[in-house]
């Protein structure tokens, strides 16, 4: 299993006090949070070969917080941050404490909310996917369950040249990993790395 994640060079995800108005939380007002995935979009020409392989798996993995910031029970018809057709175009396993009933959307994904654990999760991928990848997308937090668990394979990891201070971090609670670096390629405004997870 393969994640992806974009972190800043001191390993945050996302700031503090995420909200529907900042997904990515407080910015201190100098909108560090647009920056933080601007390669996805200012630069997607020279960064095509990692934007295609995200996309690329055939069932995916991600928590509730990213999916989007209702908490508690589904008191509201939400359907994620990516309008009417999510890039995904391939099943979407959101973890969850409450139940719901699946979300299909436009293009091929369908948003199916698991309440019964990582491991639930990553079996339902893994039915889905068939022979190709399972790709978690985050947030940290989903990754770091994960990683603790000793179920990735593969970190891919797109590191922008800005700290953040606070936040939710990569490898917050994980025990020490041995990693090997298997790739990387520098861009204007991001370096991607992948490693793969030795232990």
């Amino acid at each position: 299993m393969i994640c992806n994640l974009t972190i800043s060079a001191d390993g945050y995800s996302a700031g503090l006090n995420q909200t529907e108005e900042r997904p990515f939380g407080d910015d201190g007002g100098d909108g560090w949070a647009d920056k933080l995935h601007a390669w996805y979009s200012e630069s997607s020409e020279e960064n095509r070969e990692e934007i295609d392989q995200i996309l690329a798996a055939k069932a995916f993995i991600m928590g509730r917080n990213m999916f989007g910031p209702v908490r508690g029970e589904w008191d509201r018809p939400w359907i994620g941050w990516w309008g009417d057709n999510p890039p995904y175009h391939a099943p979407v396993f959101v973890l969850t404490h409450h139940a719901r009933e699946p979300q299909p959307m436009e293009g091929g994904t369908t948003f199916h909310f698991v309440t019964d654990g990582i491991e639930s999760a990553l079996t339902r991928a893994r039915e889905a996917a068939g022979d190709g990848d399972v790709a978690i997308m985050g947030g940290a937090t989903t990754i770091n369950q994960y990683l603790a668990a000793g179920l990735i394979d593969e970190l891919r990891l797109h590191i922008v040249p800005l700290t953040l201070g606070a936040g939710t971090r990569l490898f917050e609670g994980v025990p020490p990993l041995k990693l090997e670096q298997v790739k990387s390629h520098s861009a204007s405004l991001v370096t991607h790395v992948t490693y793969r997870v030795l232990s």
